[in-house]
């Protein structure tokens, strides 16, 4: 297939997923074992692709990131307070990711990703359940309302999405209910703390994989980087409105259903 057919490809895949809780490195991975876009470069696509739809989470929040430098007092997610949850968040993940890359990396295949698909279904019913049984008035209804310690326990439960197929969105939204917030602002926050996390990640594998690039491949990464940014954007929109009358389970069903055809097609 036409490479650069791939990319766009991809990157609407990644675009599409990355905010969703049906995990993006999931769906690209397998997106690229169908597309036969497998190997070294593939992997480092996967990871580097994502900045495209980070990107779009600074444009659609863009105030929320300037909040950060210029800190208005009515607004408690705002200058240091701001930063430090963003840190706390991003720490647990940050460390286990750097500790256990290469097997991270040895866990990108389709028979991960379906028991990771399965697992964070499973995981997603249960939260669903668990909070149709607490009163919504105790629920925190905007970000602004966080304190650390919601934010350094989204943070540990943002360390299954170092699963391929488990979903960084998952992970911090269900993370976010268990806690205590409302789905949307759980969904939001998640959307936030994404930026220092993807970036990261972004930029460690691209250092680790200078050796296997070339400057043939820069354009090719150009075309999935914008194709990413693009659908991001709608996704995120679209996302934070049906959240606000649907649950978690549409996606958990989804999940599910998606995990049959992978093990027939993929894995048997």
């Amino acid at each position: 297939m036409e490479p650069y057919l791939i990319a766009i490809i991809m990157g609407f895949v990644e675009g599409l997923t990355e905010f969703l809780p049906v995990s993006s490195t999931g769906h690209l991975i397998l997106a690229g074992h169908a597309l036969g876009f497998t190997g070294s470069v593939s992997e480092t696509f996967e990871v580097v692709i994502q900045f495209g739809a980070i990107l779009a989470v600074i444009v659609l929040y863009w105030p929320r990131f300037w909040g950060l430098l210029r800190p208005e007092k009515q607004q408690a997610f705002s200058g240091l307070r701001g930063i430090w949850f963003l840190i706390l968040t991003t720490l647990p993940g940050a460390c286990l990711g750097l500790l256990l890359h290469s097997q991270i990396k040895s866990l990108f295949s389709p028979s991960t990703v379906v028991l990771a698909l399965v697992v964070g279904a499973i995981l997603m019913l249960l939260a669903e359940a668990w909070f149709k049984r607490h009163p919504r008035q105790n629920m925190l209804d905007s970000v602004d309302q966080l304190q650390y310690k919601h934010a350094l326990g989204i943070g540990v439960c943002q360390c299954l999405a170092l699963w391929p197929g488990f979903s960084r969105s998952a992970s911090t939204i269900m993370g976010g209910m268990f806690l205590g917030l409302e789905r949307k602002v759980a969904a939001e926050y998640s959307f936030l703390a994404a930026v220092p996390m993807i970036i990261g990640a972004t930029g460690y594998d691209l250092i680790k994989s200078l050796g296997v690039l070339s400057s043939a491949d820069i354009g090719f990464f150009v075309v999935g980087i914008v194709m990413s940014f693009i659908f991001a954007l709608l996704a995120i929109k679209t996302f934070i409105a049906m959240l606000g009358k649907i649950s978690l389970r549409p996606f958990a069903v989804y999940r599910l259903l998606l995990a049959v055809p992978v093990y027939i097609f993929l894995i048997r």
